[in-house]
């Protein structure tokens, strides 16, 4: 009868397992071992997200501090202000256009580019010469949106001080978040929102903003979808509020998804994708070298003794199909961020992601 009493309640191997996996996830989302982990989620009962904010609210500004020490002198902004109309007075443009770069052709300047990236801003080291390192490639590539996955607040800072020709648009204000940028020269912003995840344990939502680029109305999505191979239920309900949101959009509207999603094949054939929705690299014929966008194998930031390659970071299209509006298709796409930064290491632990897209 003992015995029987016993099954109301969970066994102690049985919390400890939890708890077990519990730390796991939190050292896996926040970059820290086990036993901080461990340390944070006791302090808040052993729910995740209470941890992890607990955990981000840390001081990360001494990160940028070489950089612009007056980070922390204009008070926090509220939930409203998530786009930076003016650059700071004492801004430095990293980003903007070179004398030298070359004009581009019409069919260039006609093309829609993207860059999407997860920039791992919860690594603090060599954070600030990652950050130049990701201005150097907003250069390089003149994208004229970024979709950007795990900024922390000292990160926007720096990008509202060093990339002054995009507008940016954030996804949060505490912890870490997602956000956008938009080349000012080039495309119009209208408006934005953020759609929240009611389950999350991770503080994720999706970022949607309004836009219009040569006249084409753009509906434009970023988000960092639910981590870790245990949490497959969640991401798989997140992949579902996004692709319902791609799918409703106006057929004038040409809608694009960029982020980190941290899906594996087998989830998404569970979901499915609407029959107008397509994902870009499958559509660009699969190339092998676009494959993995996490790759342990090839990239050395983390330190983990075993070699995983998983396509986490993916984009997802769906053009505009009504008469008489003009019709985006993708042409290229390419992965970027793959040289070592000065100080040894890379400007992310995932590889970058470059797509752009032409009039069809």
């Amino acid at each position: 009868m003992a015995s029987t009493s016993r099954q109301d309640k969970p066994s102690v191997s049985n919390e400890e397992e939890d708890r077990t996996r519990l730390c796991d996830e939190f050292a896996a989302v926040a970059g820290t071992d086990s036993a901080v982990a461990q340390c944070y989620l006791a302090e808040n009962e052993w729910q995740m997200e209470r941890a992890l904010n607990s955990f981000f609210e840390a001081d990360l500004e001494k990160v940028f501090e070489e950089d612009f020490p007056d980070t922390d002198s204009s008070p926090p902004k509220t939930k409203k202000q998530k786009v930076e109309e003016k650059p700071p007075a004492d801004c430095i443009d990293l980003t903007g256009d070179s004398p030298a770069a070359r004009k581009p052709s019409d069919e260039d300047d006609n093309k829609l580019s993207l860059i999407s990236w997860n920039v791992d801003g919860l690594d603090t080291d060599n954070l600030a010469e990652r950050a130049r390192g990701l201005c150097s490639f907003l250069v390089l590539y003149t994208p004229d949106v970024v979709f950007l996955q795990e900024l922390i607040p000292p990160y926007v800072q720096y990008l509202k001080k060093r990339a002054v020709s995009y507008l940016i648009i954030e996804g949060g204000e505490d912890g870490y978040f997602t956000g956008m940028m938009l080349k000012k020269s080039r495309v119009k912003f209208l408006e934005s929102e953020i759609v929240t995840y009611p389950t999350t344990q991770m503080m994720r939502n999706l970022l949607v903003a309004q836009a219009s680029f040569k006249g084409q109305k753009l509906c434009l999505m970023t988000s960092h979808f639910e981590s870790c191979r245990g949490h497959a239920e969640e991401r798989m309900k997140q992949l579902r509020v996004t692709m319902q949101r791609m799918r409703e959009a106006p057929d004038d509207v040409t809608v694009l998804f960029g982020g980190d999603t941290n899906l594996r094949d087998t989830e998404v054939a569970k979901v499915g994708l609407p029959s107008t929705v397509c994902d870009v690299w499958e559509r660009l014929g699969k190339q092998e070298h676009c494959r993995y966008t996490w790759d342990t194998k090839a990239n050395s930031n983390k330190t983990v003794p075993y070699v995983s390659r998983c396509r986490f970071d993916r984009v997802y299209f769906r053009p505009a199909s009504k008469d008489g509006v003009p019709r985006l298709a993708p042409d290229h796409m390419a992965l970027v961020g793959l040289e070592k930064l000065d100080c040894g290491r890379y400007t992310s632990d995932h590889w970058g992601i470059y797509c752009s897209f032409s009039s069809g």
